[in-house]
């Protein structure tokens, strides 16, 4: 897509289904591509695995016009205007005392070896590196709101690591700017630098950057020197590296400065000993690659970030390195905790088509099942997963999350144990109010109606379709009473496993069974910017003798 061509967001509702695609790429560390499900194609709760594949075109078309930040290797929600919100990035956090820290001469022996008989190569070093740091960037500053990215590149490995990051960072929404004083002319340099300009990605020179780079930048990495540099940073990297530092005392308070994300060292930096002047660098971001370099003990900025998920066993062995665990596929991992977070601050701003009264279904199950269609298109985790909401004779409410297994104009379907909590509520007072939220869609359904059990034959049906583990534990489980301990159920499960070992029928309980909310109110609400929310609601009203549905707006 060429970098000028103009993309109507709001009049194009295929694009804008592939927008969770994207934003679920944070789970992984690669950008995998998703599965959708022909919008025509009919739907079976129970198993929905028909797919389709999104081209990578799509993926591009996606991150460019729309900015948004992929997910790649973490998942949590977007950040709004807060930097590092913790995700599942900090779910495997590590205490820096107890990881290992290189020295110069440590982390020059460990690229020797992983480039001489381990077989690795320095692009493919380079290419993981680089895409370790925009991934630890995309996690932490969302490009709707950090959009414009300068990487200031040295001419060592440094460098090509920041020419590989940006490269990355165009792909995940982001516009970056790349000033590159000093080239390498070399080949493995001049492909990097191929492909950026291919991309359109502009190089800046040194008169062409602005004075202030607070203005025009929303982040600036520093990708001029690595751990191999020693002495002090000569032109024009030390008149760079002071406007980097300049950026941290600025007497405006209210001037938002640019974060500064450093690769490996801080540039300025002693690799063993840290800022010894005490007025070089103060990044917001370090991302160590391999493993911290002495020098990162004493950083002092939100986020520590390792990244290069390349260590073999070897060098741990080697080395006795002693690295943090990465979390599922990803490509990095926080050292240190989170920074606190002010809960108050935490918004989001709703990008969305708008939800129009002539471009609804006039029928609420029509447009429940193409919304829900969305949902699976989108690739969402569990797009039938709804919160049930009841009240018992005490008036008191009670909500948890169950699985829809069945919907059509009679109603929507969910099994339990009659027994629990919400069978006796519902026994006691026979409506319920279900809630399906869409995150990356922006959207939720409101459905309110009575509940009535399903047919003995329908629950046997749906009970013996179930994995044979799902039957047995069904059986096991007195739903919401206290049991003395986890081992007790598996206990019990072992004992009824041995009695079906067989493979014999499993009888369904009497206890356990559907029930069928018939919905009397549906509400569709799409997000919107400054809260200035979607919200139709569909209403029953007779009109000559038959039931049809009044389609009214309601204020956000």
């Amino acid at each position: 897509m060429p970098q000028n061509s103009v993309v109507n967001y709001h009049n194009n509702s295929e694009l804008y289904k592939m927008l969770p695609l994207l934003r679920k790429a944070k789970r992984m560390s690669c950008l995998l591509t998703p599965i959708l499900l022909p919008s025509s194609a009919p739907i079976s709760v129970h198993n929905f695995n028909a797919t389709r594949s999104l081209t990578t075109s799509h993926h591009l078309l996606l991150s460019r016009f729309l900015g948004l930040r992929p997910k790649i290797g973490f998942s949590g929600k977007s950040r709004g205007s807060l930097r590092g919100m913790a995700t599942k990035m900090d779910s495997v956090q590590q205490n820096p005392e107890s990881i290992s820290y290189l020295n110069q001469q440590e982390a020059a022996e460990i690229d020797e070896i992983l480039m001489g008989h381990l077989g690795f190569s320095v692009d493919q070093l380079m290419e993981l590196a680089g895409l370790s740091v925009a991934t630890a960037i995309a996690e932490v500053y969302r490009p709707s709101e950090f959009s414009r990215v300068l990487t200031i590149c040295g001419p060592g490995n440094n460098g090509g690591d920041g020419l590989v990051a940006a490269r990355h960072l165009y792909h995940f929404g982001y516009k970056p700017f790349i000033c590159y004083p000093k080239r390498t002319a070399k080949p493995l340099y001049n492909g990097l630098v191929t492909q950026l300009e291919l991309l359109s990605v502009p190089f800046l020179s040194l008169e062409d950057l602005p004075k202030d780079l607070s203005n025009s930048f929303d982040i600036l990495v520093d990708a001029m020197f690595g751990f191999s540099f020693h002495g002090s940073p000569r032109p024009p990297f030390d008149d760079l590296i002071q406007r980097l530092v300049g950026l941290k005392i600025s007497d405006d308070k209210h001037q938002k400065s640019p974060a500064i994300v450093s690769i490996d060292i801080p540039s300025g930096w002693h690799v063993e000993e840290g800022d010894l002047s005490g007025e070089g660098i103060k990044p917001d971001m370090l991302v160590s690659l391999t493993a911290p370099k002495l020098c990162a003990k004493r950083f002092s900025g939100p986020h520590h970030i390792l990244g290069g998920r390349f260590v073999p066993p070897s060098i741990k062995n080697k080395f006795h390195l002693q690295l943090p665990a990465y979390p599922g596929t990803s490509m990095c991992v926080r050292i240190g905790k989170p920074p606190k977070i002010d809960i108050s601050s935490m918004r989001e701003n709703y990008i969305s088509p708008a939800l129009l009264e002539e471009e609804v279904a006039a029928d609420p199950f029509d447009q429940f099942q193409k919304w829900f269609d969305d949902a699976m298109a989108a690739g969402l985790k569990e797009p039938n997963a709804m919160a049930l909401s009841t009240t018992g004779k005490d008036g008191k409410p009670s909500s948890r999350i169950v699985l829809l297994k069945g919907f059509d104009k009679d109603g929507f379907v969910w099994y339990t144990n009659y027994e629990g909590s919400k069978g006796q509520q519902i026994a006691e007072n026979p409506r319920a109010a279900l809630l399906f939220y869409w995150d990356d869609l922006n959207r939720q359904v409101r459905i309110e109606g009575p509940v009535q059990k399903v047919s003995d034959e329908e629950s046997e049906q749906y009970f013996h379709s179930r994995p044979r583990g799902s039957q047995l534990g069904a059986i096991v489980s007195k739903q919401s009473t206290v049991i003395p301990g986890r081992q007790f159920l598996i206990d019990e499960y072992k004992q009824l496993e041995a009695k079906y070992s067989d493979g014999s029928l499993i009888p369904k309980p009497k206890h356990w069974g559907g029930y069928r909310l018939k919905p009397e109110m549906f509400e569709f609400w799409q997000g919107q910017q400054s809260r200035l929310h979607d919200r139709l609601c569909y209403v029953p009203e007779t009109v000559d003798g038959r039931r049809v549905w009044r389609i009214e707006r309601l204020a956000p």
